[in-house]
């Protein structure tokens, strides 16, 4: 019975009852007892999707991650607006990301991560789950794309999922 009124994913349950009190128009009563039911409801209906719980290892981490993908995804705006309104073209290309994650929470945040950063988008992943297919609005080289995306990105979440 207890199990029932759990939180099965309390991160989820968390991010879901914050991003519910931001959205909706002021902290009252109402809204704090639906976000509440929002975040207990939603985790308990997609239990069955969550076969194993995050490997969260070191989550203090995060903060920081989400800080520096918040500042790319502004920094990387302003290089898009930039390109776009200047007369020089585009050297938009396809990268074979070589990937050293492992758990699939993982993957999905930095695959998610690289397609939020304008002038990026994570287009594929191998079966073996071992390389990811970005494209790259405008870039010089292979090599500038992948230590990129490894120094920022995917070091990080190496460290929260170790």
């Amino acid at each position: 019975m207890l199990d029932r009124l759990s939180f099965p994913q309390p991160w989820l349950s968390l991010i879901l009852f914050l991003t519910w009190q931001f959205l909706s128009d002021g902290i009252s009563g109402g809204s704090l007892v639906l976000g509440l039911v929002l975040a207990w409801g939603i985790p308990q209906l997609t239990q069955g999707f969550w076969p194993e719980r995050p490997a969260f290892m070191k989550s203090w981490r995060m903060p920081a991650y989400l800080l520096v993908v918040l500042w790319d995804i502004v920094i990387a705006s302003f290089s898009v607006a930039k390109l776009i309104l200047s007369p020089r073209k585009p050297e938009p290309v396809f990268v074979c990301y070589p990937l050293q994650l492992e758990h699939p929470l993982a993957i999905s945040i930095l695959a998610s991560t690289i397609s939020l950063t304008p002038g990026t988008v994570s287009a594929d992943i191998s079966d073996d789950e071992k390389m990811l297919l970005i494209h790259a609005l405008d870039a010089r080289s292979d090599d500038e794309v992948i230590d990129a995306i490894h120094t920022r990105y995917e070091k990080p979440l190496m460290e929260m999922f170790k």
